[in-house]
């Protein structure tokens, strides 16, 4: 505290006013922002502007440059990356209390999906279609990263992605904008908690603004060529549903939208985000991409990066470094008004103010609340709970699911029955306890099993095997058992960023593998581990019992052994369509109807289909089964007529008619007949996650109301449109009860 008493005098001082008068209690923010930023010269300012790659990973040293520390008391350098760790993090703070004006380091990181406990990767968790318990995922990672001395993470990504080839669609909330922009407020709230200056919240950044997910042919970083009304209805919803959140920061992304950077998108940046949505925040770049406009052929060099970059409104430059060589050259030729570089500081002072910095620069910098969540036991378990509501069922014929935890004898086979960091998933931090900490498959059923259960292993193959020279080895093991547990899938950095994959089968033997366990006539259920769909016809076609694991997170063991023999009962719906072969990408629920519609796989000549493939996809928008089973009554409508100020109410009955209790997520869709611009053949509109009993029922009521009846026209307008309408309830896109209503 003496150093921070030093540093507040300093100030005060320098700005003529007498020490003894409390800087922080006689301002409001911006006054405080205005009073640092008249202290600052051109090169301070340029500096907050500025972010660079720290020294150290999670676990050790990286990237090393000698000329950081000098930056930083220089007053160059005004956030750092990959910092964690209160010993790190504060021996930099400390190196900014030694510069001129002692403005505080903002320190960013990547928690995409924990950070010393790792949740299950965000698609999974999208598949719970449980906001709290998605908020609770972040909620978690926040506290702990903020213990660990970071203030920022580079979460959520809120990029709406409808193809599966895009390696970084695991990082997302799927393809639907309603349930994308549900999930984006969710993750944010969980991020920032009960407000930015608490010690237990970061920044969150939605990112990547804007379209990134829609790169051509799902190759990363590749261009996006889109209309502005599909942009505006499909894409940019998560990104607003974020701001009204109160995201603190977003990141611009490495795509062109329609033949223009992101990084360098006027549009984009000022029009929309700053100007018609009134962000208060700061945008900063994604990695290296202010530099990377030149090898987009936009920009002939730096120079000429920056002063796109900065005029459209990028207010931190991470790591290409062409704020901090050329922003100082531009604004002394005339060709970059201060002004705007005076917009970009001040919104970066106010989140450093917000944040409590300038009151206390180390005030996440504290070693007790970082051991107390080191190894925090309630962030396991909600770990845990996460985990299991993400577990998708795809397929339980003859209910070979739930298993006996007294069955004799399980053969478990496959190349992650056993593995260990590969449950983590992309995007995750490696610690030198890893293999103490993860719970493998192979341990969590070991965990669940009576003590009398005899259970065998055989890998079988690799991950990416060419040889089937543990097939007999599994198929004599299988023999020997009652049951057959098989876990494939791809290798966990097979999908993320920069891992775009043009083959989505299953890798190398692994389905050959299923082939041969299968035959050998005993019961199968074949656990997938990924980070997208994958395609893996022949087990959908015949493999009894399927369960989609993804990539669960540190408790991942214990979740799906709760699930395997009926502690948790799966609830978990798709937020993407599973594709049947690659040649059906993209493929989603919501598409237009054509002048030629195919309506089912007898009327696809001459239609808007392929003649050599079913118009559906394997496993559509929504789909997930349950160990029980529910009935859907008829739809009641409240009335036939609707008006913009009186709206109608559609009611359902759900009952369970199943020999379990369960949790189901009824689905809202509805259906604009006739519109000036064609309309979707249905739009997810609402949904309610319930429980009920085995032999309970529940009455299910959604309301309509003109907020969900409006879209954007041709002219980008928001507006309803009298007409006809048909509203859909149902448990997922395909299988759903119908009703209609008049809009007068």
């Amino acid at each position: 505290m003496k150093k921070f008493f030093l540093f507040r005098c300093i100030v005060v001082t320098i700005a003529a006013l007498p020490c003894t008068i409390s800087f922080a209690q006689k301002k409001t923010i911006d006054q405080k922002v205005d009073s640092v930023l008249k202290l600052m010269t051109l090169d301070e300012k340029i500096g907050q502007m500025n972010q660079y790659n720290g020294d150290w990973d999670a676990t050790g040293p990286i990237t090393k440059d000698g000329d950081k520390q000098n930056q930083i008391r220089k007053g160059m350098l005004g956030s750092m990356l990959n910092v964690t760790g209160v010993e790190h993090t504060r021996e930099l703070q400390e190196i900014a209390m030694q510069s001129r004006l002692k403005i505080p380091l903002l320190f960013g990181q990547d928690i995409i999906h924990g950070y010393r406990t790792t949740f299950p990767i965000p698609l999974a968790e999208a598949c719970s279609w449980d906001t709290t318990a998605i908020k609770l995922s972040s909620r978690i990672a926040a506290t702990e990263a903020a213990a660990a001395g970071v203030h920022w993470t580079f979460a959520p990504m809120v990029d709406i992605a409808r193809d599966p080839r895009w390696g970084r669609v695991m990082e997302g909330a799927g393809e639907d904008p309603y349930l994308g922009s549900v999930i984006a407020a969710a993750r944010v709230r969980g991020f920032q908690g009960n407000g930015l200056g608490n010690v237990d919240a970061v920044m969150a950044c939605a990112k990547h603004f804007a379209a990134y997910g829609a790169a051509i042919g799902g190759r990363d970083y590749n261009s996006v060529d889109m209309s502005l009304r599909t942009l505006w209805e499909i894409y940019l919803p998560p990104f607003k549903a974020a701001e009204d959140a109160g995201a603190a920061t977003f990141m611009n992304s490495f795509n062109d939208l329609n033949g223009i950077p992101a990084t360098g998108n006027k549009y984009l940046q000022r029009t929309i985000l700053k100007d018609d949505w009134n962000f208060k925040g700061f945008v900063v770049s994604d990695w290296g991409s202010v530099g990377e406009m030149i090898n987009h052929g936009y920009a002939k060099d730096g120079y000429e990066a920056t002063m796109e970059a900065v005029t459209a409104g990028c207010d931190m430059d991470m790591e290409s470094r062409s704020y901090i060589n050329n922003l100082s050259k531009l604004v002394k030729a005339g060709k970059i008004k201060v002004e705007l570089i005076d917009d970009a500081v001040r919104r970066i002072l106010r989140k450093k103010f917000g944040m409590g910095l300038f009151d206390d620069p180390f005030k996440f910098c504290d070693t007790t609340r970082e051991q107390q969540q080191w190894n925090n036991a309630d962030n396991l378990k909600a770990e845990k709970t996460v985990a299991e509501k993400s577990i998708v069922l795809l397929k339980n014929e003859n209910h070979v699911l739930p298993l006996s935890k007294q069955t004799k004898t399980i053969a478990l086979i496959g190349p992650f029955i056993k593995a260990v960091r590969d449950n983590l998933g992309f995007w995750s931090y490696q610690y030198p306890d890893d293999s103490a900490r993860i719970t493998t498959q192979y341990q969590g059923i070991q965990n669940k099993v009576s003590k009398d259960t005899k259970i065998l292993y055989a890998k079988g193959c690799e991950i990416n095997d060419t040889s089937q020279a543990g097939f007999a080895e599994a198929s004599d093991v299988a023999k020997q058992a009652d049951v057959v547990i098989m876990s494939v899938g791809e290798a966990s950095d097979w999908s993320g960023e920069a891992k775009s994959r043009s083959n989505l089968q299953l890798p190398g033997m692994q389905e050959e593998l299923i082939k041969a366990i299968y035959a050998t006539g005993k019961p199968v259920v074949v656990m997938i581990n990924a980070g997208r769909p994958l395609i893996f016809n022949w087990t959908a076609d015949n493999v009894p019992s399927i369960l989609y694991t993804w990539w669960l997170g540190t408790e991942a063991g214990d979740a799906i052994a709760d699930v395997l023999f009926g502690d948790y009962n799966p609830s978990a719906k798709l937020p993407i369509s599973f594709p049947r072969t690659e040649g059906q990408i993209p493929i989603y629920y919501d598409h237009y109807k054509t002048g030629r519609p195919a309506t089912s796989d007898s009327d696809r000549f001459y239609r808007s289909a392929y003649i050599d493939l079913s118009i559906y996809p394997k496993y559509c928008f929504g789909y997930g089964l349950s160990y029980t089973n529910f009935s859907y009554s008829a739809i009641t409508m409240s009335d036939s007529i609707m008006h913009a100020n009186k709206p109608v109410t559609a009611e359902i009955t759900v009952t369970n008619t199943g020999n379990y209790d369960g949790e189901e997520t009824v689905q809202l869709y509805i259906q604009d007949l006739v519109g000036s611009v064609v309309r979707p053949v249905k739009e997810l509109k609402g949904f309610q996650k319930i429980f009920l009993k085995k032999g309970e029922s529940k009455e299910i009521n959604f309301t309509v109301d003109i907020d969900k009846l409006k879209f954007y026209n041709d002219d980008l307008k928001y507006i309803y449109e009298p007409g006809d309408f048909k509203v859909y309830i149902g448990t997922n896109s395909q299988d759903v009860k119908e009703a209609s209503f008049k809009l007068e």
